[in-house]
């Protein structure tokens, strides 16, 4: 049920209505944006909901049978707040959003709040993007609990795996680029493959703070999983460390770390669980 003040439910009933409809933005670093499809900049609650993207929404519809409900969102990419490169990188996901109904004659009658939810995919088309806005259900439909694996299920270097990373984290700079998701470290000595899994964090360049798993490593080249939000430029300085395939080997023979190793190495596999006995 919505519910609204007793202005708002007389605006509503009237025979000519003023609403304008805002979403709020809050990103995982915290920083809060507002749009709006109005005309002009609203401020609501002392945030200020910009007309200059403006959007338009797919309709909005509630499960009662705790199923996923979605919302897709289209805006264009006019602002310097909604950047191409930023979308690509990750920066709005799982950012929570508000959508509400507001008065634009009358702020002061209040909001009804429509749809509440995460930023889930993100689709760039040209200069548009589309972003799937999903409901407060999605997080049910996560998985809680662990799982039995044969691979260990910590990442290496957090509380559980404990191995040290600022020991095992060099630093370096592009050499040569093929492109957004290959570049090379002509001082890069180490063996084929010694690089691969780990992760590139970019301290300098447009990439600037941004990271991204290093798919492959050959000869002081790089490639990397997914292309990187902006074009990388020789010279542009990086940190970096190594990754684990999250296999007992592994974890014993190159980080020496069997007693953390969080999986079940000897679970039979599933060759195992479907043998029977020869019948003959």
């Amino acid at each position: 049920m919505k519910t609204a003040s007793s202005n708002m439910n007389t605006h509503i009933t009237g025979e000519t209505t003023s609403l304008a409809t805002c979403w709020k933005v809050t990103r995982k670093d915290g920083l809060i944006f507002g749009f709006t499809d109005f005309d002009r900049d609203l401020l609501v609650e002392s945030v200020t909901y910009m007309a200059a993207t403006g959007y338009t929404r797919s309709a909005i519809h509630t499960i009662a049978n705790l199923a996923v409900d979605n919302l897709d969102i289209e805006s264009a990419l006019d602002s310097d707040i909604l950047t191409a490169g930023d979308l690509r990188a990750g920066v709005w996901d799982g950012a929570t959003v508000e959508i509400f109904l507001v008065n634009w004659a009358n702020i002061a009658n209040g909001k009804i709040l429509l749809k509440r939810g995460t930023i889930g995919e993100v689709e760039l088309q040209d200069v548009t993007f589309k972003a799937e806005l999903r409901g407060l259900t999605q997080a049910l439909s996560q998985q809680i609990v662990e799982l039995y694996t044969p691979d260990c299920r910590a990442d290496l270097g957090d509380s559980r795996c404990k191995v040290n990373l600022a020991a095992l984290t060099v630093t370096g700079a592009a050499t040569a680029m093929t492109d957004r998701r290959s570049f090379a470290d002509s001082s890069r000595a180490e063996e084929d493959g010694y690089w691969n899994g780990g992760l590139v964090t970019w301290t300098s360049g447009e990439n600037t703070g941004r990271k991204m798993e290093i798919k492959s490593y050959v000869t002081g080249a790089f490639t990397l999983y997914l292309p990187m939000a902006s074009n990388i430029e020789i010279g542009d300085e990086y940190t970096m460390h190594p990754g684990c395939n999250k296999t007992f080997a592994t974890c014993k023979a190159r980080y020496s770390n069997v007693k953390n190793f969080r999986g079940e190495p000897h679970v039979p596999g599933n060759d195992q669980i479907l043998n029977y006995p020869d019948a003959k």
